[in-house]
């Protein structure tokens, strides 16, 4: 049976063993975290030297691509007699060590873009804002040195008029001192490092071209070989051209434009490698961004037909660029003319118009009076009469004017209106026959208003005459003499 001091050792145990644990995994963080923070030291110390910076150039698969391209285009190896490069073929894998190659050129330019960038801020800090294509701010960097005064800096060929105009305004007023020597000559070594990977992404760039018609025959034959590689190289290969997304392909290779200033209405934004295809530049100016889409569209789909080997001749590539073609000419086309309306044959037969008692009774109720047309109408010499006077307000024109000069209407009633009044007189507006205290002699007209009327006069009325001759209980048969 364990004691009480037992029972505490064995505590004492496992909590040491326990601790044991935790330090040791503590110690592990801590040197992890060690070489991660000797790493960064590493960078950040070894920042200031290009080789630690910029190191494809020294690989040996930078080194061996390069020679087996320059031996490739020294040889001009016969592809024609092989007809379509296949991909188990070394050629066909040297083309895509080479798209490879030049993306990682490309991500090299940018790091020591940077660098460039880093060193030469302190000289003009403006600089960077002016100029943003990597290979263009190389340049310029090195022929401006340490110069102060950019009037003895000639940048003709380097930059665009405009921008080499705002630089040298810029320079003028820049807060930025000369660097030292030691500075100066790692950016220039930098800025040579840099021309010297865009010059080797161009001798990559015209292999690939020189074997674009025998990897992507329809690619070339829509926008060309040079575009074509251009278009390869930038994307990684063909198969990733072919996964590319047709927006993403119009902009594979737009740089940033700097208008410093100047107008937008000519310059081409989202715009890259396409617009140096043949269709893109024999196009009008306005039409140029839907021919780019266009042109973009049917590229990737010639990539796809590539990327799968599914027309080796090139067929497919040829009918899109001439469906491209007739597009962009239907584009072009005036609108048709509008053609002249025929006026419609007249009808030998007058139209029906509708007649009778209904349409007679229209006409009549809206038929113009014998006073409107005397307003309407206006004797010559003899100034009408206006409501202001004057010939202010409304006018009265022939009104009045054949007698004595007043205002003098005569009113005839209309035939309808003397039917209707006929109508209603005829009506028995008083009380019924029955005689009783409550009988009244008025009635209410519309004629007349209130009408004393004698409810016994329709009754003689209507005992006299025919019907007291031929329907009379007594009435007789009369006899006509004849002489």
């Amino acid at each position: 049976m364990a004691t009480l001091a037992d029972s505490f050792l064995a505590d004492l145990d496992e909590l040491s063993d326990n601790e044991a644990d935790v330090i040791d995994e503590e110690n592990l963080d801590v040197d992890q975290m060690e070489e991660d923070g000797d790493l960064a030291d590493i960078e950040a110390l070894n920042y200031d030297d290009l080789d630690n910076v910029s190191k494809l150039q020294k690989s040996r698969r930078y080194i061996d691509i390069m020679q087996k391209v320059e031996d490739a285009l020294e040889k001009e190896s016969d592809v024609t007699n092989k007809g379509v490069v296949l991909e188990d073929e070394p050629e066909y894998q040297l083309i895509v060590d080479c798209n490879a190659l030049s993306v990682d050129i490309e991500n090299e330019i940018v790091i020591i873009h940077n660098f460039i960038r880093d060193k030469y801020r302190l000289k003009f800090p403006e600089l960077e804002s002016l100029v943003h294509h990597p290979i263009d701010y190389a340049r310029v960097v090195k022929k401006i040195g340490n110069e102060i005064d950019l009037t003895l800096v000639d940048l003709e060929g380097l930059l665009p008029s405009a921008i080499i105009m705002v630089v040298s305004v810029t320079a003028s007023t820049t807060s930025g001192k000369p660097l030292p020597e030691d500075v100066l000559q790692k950016t220039v070594e930098a800025c040579d490092r840099a021309l010297a990977l865009d010059s080797a992404k161009k001798k990559v760039l015209d292999f690939v071209e020189s074997r674009m018609g025998y990897i992507a025959p329809n690619l070339s034959a829509v926008v060309g070989s040079a575009v074509a590689a251009k278009l390869m190289g930038t994307a990684g290969g063909l198969s990733s051209l072919a996964k590319m997304p047709a927006c993403n392909v119009q902009l594979l290779g737009a740089k940033r434009k700097n208008l410093a200033g100047f107008s937008t209405a000519t310059s081409q934004f989202h715009v890259g490698y396409i617009e140096q295809t043949e269709l893109f530049q024999s196009t009008p100016p306005s039409l140029r961004m839907r021919a780019c889409r266009l042109l973009a569209a049917k590229s990737t789909l010639a990539a796809r037909v590539d990327s799968i080997n599914g027309d080796p001749v090139g067929k497919t590539g040829r009918s899109l660029r001439e469906e491209i073609r007739k597009k962009i000419e239907k584009w072009q086309e005036p609108p048709p003319a509008k053609q002249p309306k025929p006026l419609p044959v007249p009808d030998s037969e007058p139209k029906k118009k509708r007649g009778g008692r209904r349409l007679r009774k229209m006409k009549e109720r809206y038929a113009i009076t014998d006073m409107r047309k005397l307003a309407n109408r206006m004797q010559f010499g003899i100034p009408e009469e206006s409501s202001l006077g004057d010939g202010l307000g409304e006018g009265y024109g022939m009104l009045g004017q054949a007698g004595s000069g007043k205002l003098r209407v005569s009113v005839g009633q209309s035939k309808l209106a003397a039917k209707v009044a006929k109508k209603f007189k005829e009506k028995s507006y008083g009380s019924s026959g029955a005689t009783s205290g409550l009988t009244s002699s008025l009635a209410f007209t519309p004629v007349q208003g209130i009408e004393l009327s004698n409810p016994q006069a329709l009754a003689n009325q209507l005992g006299s005459g025919t019907q007291s001759t031929y329907f009379s209980d007594t009435g007789t048969f009369s006899k006509i003499k004849r002489t």
